[in-house]
């Protein structure tokens, strides 16, 4: 501990001129095992203050202060048990600080350090010491309560004070008298204890002449204590006068202080009015309204031309008015209830002049025809409602007032803006949808259109496509009789659209798109910025935008998926950080209330007069939705709704081209290629045409895939059911169209579909080569089946002419039996048969008959080999030649 003790003053507390007193090694309770060291230092510059340290061992070795607390901020010692020896200690600083001591006697010596410094440098402000020994403290309990500092127990801290080994050299006088008391000795430094010996004599002599001349002078003494008593007498009487002074002092303290209280007071209250005087200024300046404008208010005539520029000064002063912002102690006042009162009064009367002049400037405009649809423009044009926006366009400041003051007036205008705004676009947008039809199908009456009664009448359910719906659903099963689907023979489709009143519909319906855009948001526009409807706040959640791609199963229930989207988006025109809120939609739908309906009954219309009008709906739908800046607006939530059905129908189209492929029959003699691989070139071409650089492309390659496997799954089925052509032959026709125009349409992500119409098409026309070619000399080849198995168990190839049964004499016999001619003949019947069996559409007779060709020669090469191995020598040929077989083929096939 000792060298511990060094270190520590020396690296720690000399740099900081501190003299280490006492050292206590600590750990914290617990699990973790901290270690470190409580140390008493003072300071060696006066004024002497004590300081308790902290510090810790860093991992260099190396000592370093943690914390530091003047003994001035110990609260309270506690010592746990003072009946038990333990080692735990507790100081209260600013809080409570938990250690246990290597021993207790080492905590029970740095406690009695501690408590004689307290008694040193705290004598009045001691901490409290408890849970303590009063073994340990009680020494020094009177010496505390009395204040001496001068006692044995203060000289003990002393006494390790000086044991910190801190050396002191001697003075210049000191260091003289110690010379010249040695030179007195001669044994001084040969002879120590002789020179000790005379030491201890001469201190002796010493005290001896003290003790005489103290007694010799005890009369001074008695002298001098009555001096003593005398000044202390003196004393008392002059602290007695300074106590009188003081009093008189304290007396006129306490007078300054309440004239200086009173003083406070009054500049207080000079402040407080102060105060009070520029509110009361500033709550009449807000409060004051001109009484020029307060006239004009009053007598307002919107009639009067060149008049609405004051009238909208004036209103606006009243609103800044109204709208003050006046704190709530203040608005209790009865002058401010007063002038309140007077300003409700006039804004009463100013907003039904304002409400009544816009409510009868509403009703003639939506009176007035305007600007009509023209029928014999040479473009299809909605009409344009801007001179109405430019009538209206001076009022805005006026309307915005109205918002802002009487809400009840603002909804009573709103809505009669709506109703009367409202005729004009639903008598154009009829008049518009009847012009597109009849510019589309010249008045010709179409399948399975309603009559104009049930538009009519359908018309009356504003933005709801329910009516649609299930109108549509309800002609399903009609278009899958009469419709073009892939399954059905050309013969019994019902009327369709040919390809150029299918493009004149996609023209048509696209420009009906377009001049719907610039009308709706051109009103749009106008709503918001008039009636300020951006000002109503944020819009709520935005929900899910339109999907764009159906699930993979491809069925209604897929499609709906796509949703429209009323989210939040910037508003062409003015600024994309304005929101399309929940009530700039509500007002547009109260305008167009036939838009969506008179859209959806159009869309219908031609959806059920053609299959394919639902693809050309479908794709361009799609490319207004997704191009569309302002996806949260009335109109994009309105082509939203109707995509929402486009896509529905173009599911239940594709569905049914499936559904007619899985029910497709045949009943025809001869087979022939299945109606559906038949119809597939028109629907694809058709399709092509339609989604070319189409966003939804990737929906027609998915049901493009789709078609072809169940086309695929489906071809064998047919095949199977017909029992006159043979199944074989149905396949191979088949599968080989498909792969032709799959192979000529380059339908793009058809890879792997196409080489699959190949392979089957390849293992068709094997087996049925295989079926019905078989093996025309059938006897030479039962004949050399038995050589292959002879050879096979064992017999050399050489040897086999010395059987009996396969003797050359035998082999000559069999090849008699098969002549030219008769191989001829038999080829001419069999080229019947294929003739029969394939059909004119299929154009593959030729092709048949090659890979027939091939078989044959593939026997005969085989049958020629066995002969040459097995008869080396023996001279033995077929009765025909290659180049024989050759020509048979040949002039077989140009014969027919």
């Amino acid at each position: 501990m000792a060298a511990i003790r060094h270190s520590l003053q020396r690296d720690v507390f000399e740099p900081t001129e501190e003299r280490l007193i006492g050292v206590l090694y600590v750990t914290k309770p617990g699990k973790k095992k901290k270690t470190s060291f409580l140390c008493a230092t003072i300071n060696k510059e006066k004024p002497i203050y004590a300081t308790i340290h902290q510090v810790k061992k860093t991992d260099k070795d190396v000592y370093k202060k943690k914390n530091s607390w003047p003994l001035r901020e110990l609260q309270v010692v506690d010592g746990k048990d003072e009946n038990k020896d333990t080692a735990d200690v507790d100081l209260t600083f600013d809080r409570v600080y938990k250690w246990v001591a290597n021993s207790a006697p080492d905590k029970h010596a740095f406690i009695q350090l501690l408590w004689k410094l307290c008694c040193r440098y705290l004598p009045k402000q001691k901490p409290q010491f408890i849970n303590i020994s009063a073994e340990l403290i009680e020494e020094n309990v009177n010496i505390a309560e009395n204040g001496d500092v001068a006692t044995s127990a203060l000289d003990n801290v002393d006494a390790v004070l000086n044991d910190d080994g801190d050396y002191r050299a001697l003075s210049e006088k000191e260091q003289m008298d110690l010379e010249r008391l040695m030179e007195q000795c001669d044994s001084a430094v040969s002879n120590a204890e002789a020179f000790a010996e005379q030491l201890s004599r001469d201190l002796s002599v010493l005290d001896g002449a003290n003790i005489h001349s103290m007694m010799a002078s005890e009369a001074q003494v008695e002298a001098l204590m009555e001096m003593i008593d005398t000044a202390y007498t003196e004393a008392e009487k002059i602290e007695s006068r300074l106590d009188s002074y003081d009093e008189i002092l304290q007396h006129v303290k306490d007078s300054i202080e309440k004239i200086a209280d009173k003083n406070t007071s009054i500049e207080q209250t000079n402040a407080n009015n102060s105060k009070l005087l520029e509110e009361l200024d500033r709550l009449i300046n807000q409060l004051e309204l001109p009484q020029q404008y307060q006239e004009v208010l009053i007598s307002a005539d919107l009639n009067k031309t060149g008049s609405l520029p004051q009238v909208i000064e004036a209103a606006t002063a009243l609103q800044t008015v109204i709208n003050a912002p006046v704190p709530s102690h203040l608005s209790q006042l009865q002058a401010f209830q007063d002038q309140k009162k007077r300003f409700e009064k006039l804004k009463s009367r100013f907003s039904q002049i304002v409400s009544r002049h816009l409510n009868n400037l509403f009703i003639h405009l939506g009176n007035d025809p305007g600007e009509t649809l023209s029928l014999h423009a040479e473009q299809l044009t909605l009409p344009r409602h801007g001179s109405i926006h430019n009538e209206l366009q001076p009022y805005i400041a006026l309307m915005h007032w109205i918002r802002a003051l009487d809400h009840r007036a603002y909804q009573h205008l709103n809505k009669t803006y709506a109703t009367s705004i409202s005729k004009l676009y639903e008598r154009d947008i009829r008049l518009f949808f009847e012009e597109a039809r009849q510019r589309i199908s010249g008045g010709r009456r179409l399948r399975g259109s309603g009559s104009s009664q049930d538009i009519a009448s359908m018309s009356g359910v504003a933005g709801k496509l329910t009516s649609q719906i299930k109108h549509g659903a309800q002609n399903l099963s009609t278009r899958a009789n009469t419709g073009a689907l892939l399954g059905v023979d050309r013969d019994q489709w019902g009327s369709e659209l040919d390809m150029q009143e299918r493009q004149k519909f996609d023209e048509i319906f696209e420009r009906v798109l377009s001049e719907l855009q610039p009308v709706c948001l051109a009103e749009q526009e106008f709503c918001i910025a008039f009636f300020n409807l951006n000002s109503a706040g944020t819009e709520q959640k935005p929900s899910s935008s339109v999907a764009s791609t159906p699930g993979s199963s491809g069925s209604e229930e897929s499609s709906g998926s796509a949703g429209t989207s009323s989210g939040t988006v910037g508003t062409p025109g003015s600024g994309h950080g304005k929101l399309v809120n929940r009530e700039v939609r509500s007002m547009m739908a109260a305008l167009f209330t036939t838009l969506e309906q008179q859209l959806g009954s159009f869309i219908n219309t031609y959806d059920r007069a053609d299959s394919y009008c639902c693809l050309y709906i479908y794709v361009r739908l799609s490319e207004h939705v997704l191009t569309a800046e302002d996806t949260g607006s009335f109109l994009s939530t309105t082509f939203g709704s109707c995509l929402v059905q486009a896509k529905r129908n173009f599911d239940r189209f594709m569905n049914s081209q499936l559904q007619s492929i899985q029910e497709c029959r045949v009943t025809k003699k001869k087979c022939g290629i299945i109606p559906f691989i038949t119809n597939f070139e028109e629907f694809a071409q058709t399709a092509e045409c339609v989604f070319k650089k189409s966003e939804r492309r990737a929906d027609l390659d998915k049901w493009y895939v789709r078609l072809v496997i169940a086309m695929f799954e489906h071809i064998p089925r047919v095949a199977s059911e017909h029992q006159r052509t043979p199944p074989e032959v149905i396949k191979m026709e088949n599968y080989h169209v498909l792969h032709q125009l799959m192979f000529q349409l380059k339908l793009p992500g058809m890879d792997v579909q196409r080489k699959e119409a190949k392979q089957r098409y390849q293992e068709a026309l094997n087996a049925y080569v295989t079926q019905y070619f078989g093996r025309p000399l059938e006897k030479l080849n039962l004949f050399f089946d038995g050589v292959t198995a002879k050879v096979a168990s064992g017999v050399k190839e050489s040897e086999v002419g010395y059987q009996l049964a396969f003797s050359k004499q035998e082999l000559r016999k069999v090849i008699k039996e098969y002549p030219g001619k008769e191989v001829k003949k038999g080829l001419e019947q069999l080229y019947k048969k294929v003739e029969k069996h394939l059909s004119e559409e299929g154009n593959l007779l030729q092709v048949v008959w090659r890979a027939m060709q091939e078989e044959f020669i593939r026997q005969y090469k085989l049958i020629e080999d066995l002969i040459h191995r097995c008869y080396p020598g023996a001279m033995i040929n077929l009765e025909f030649s290659i180049d024989d077989i050759l020509n048979y083929f040949s002039d077989i096939a140009q014969s027919h």
